[in-house]
């Protein structure tokens, strides 16, 4: 019996995706909304980095403080355009916005992970960065995009499941993109669980 059989693990998010990734890997877990309102964190943001790992940490300690025993995990992900911050879109015009600017070069999409455990004191916070370069879109693209409402939840509002449209390449962890980097997560578990 391994210590990660033994501690039960709580994926803090409502993501369907990252939910997806965690079981694909092979994880035990459970899944806890984390009751959090991100827009308090905007104001105070110095660089996306350091954004996503704030709120990533915000996340697992809202869900970590009821469930003291587990270990929580939880993630945050942004786009980074030339150091600016891009989240999830408001509203249909914000999404257009978004999509026309990540789309015209070259951006960057990071994750933060946290790990934190109450009842031993635990905080562990990482983060992961992939460069994604896009395909330039055409206009009935775009609108189509738009249209389809799947930007919505969507840091960056695209999901890279639509990789085959939008994305010419990707740098570094495709998981990442998705929103959980399983590399970067399984070196973490590692290092506590070892």
């Amino acid at each position: 019996m391994s210590e990660e059989d033994s501690i039960s693990i709580i994926l803090a998010s409502a993501s369907p995706r990252r939910k997806q990734l965690m079981a694909e890997a092979g994880y035990k877990f459970t899944t806890v909304c984390p009751d959090i309102d991100e827009s308090a964190f905007a104001a105070e943001a110095k660089n996306p980095c350091e954004y996503a790992k704030r709120l990533a940490l915000a996340k697992a300690r809202s869900v970590a403080e009821k469930h003291p025993q587990s270990l929580v995990i939880g993630a945050d992900t942004v786009a980074d355009f030339e150091g600016q911050i891009i989240g999830k879109p408001a509203d249909a015009k914000e999404a257009e916005e978004i999509t026309r600017k990540l789309f015209s070069q070259p951006h960057k999409v990071i994750t933060a992970v946290a790990i934190v455990r109450v009842v031993d004191g635990t905080e562990i916070v990482e983060s992961d960065s992939t460069t994604v370069i896009p395909k330039k879109l055409t206009e009935s693209q775009i609108a189509e995009h738009i249209k389809s409402g799947s930007w919505r939840g969507k840091a960056g509002a695209y999901a890279i499941k639509d990789e085959d449209e939008f994305v010419e390449r990707i740098e570094g962890s495709l998981t990442n993109v998705m929103g959980l980097p399983m590399e970067l997560l399984r070196r973490m578990l590692k290092r506590y669980l070892g």
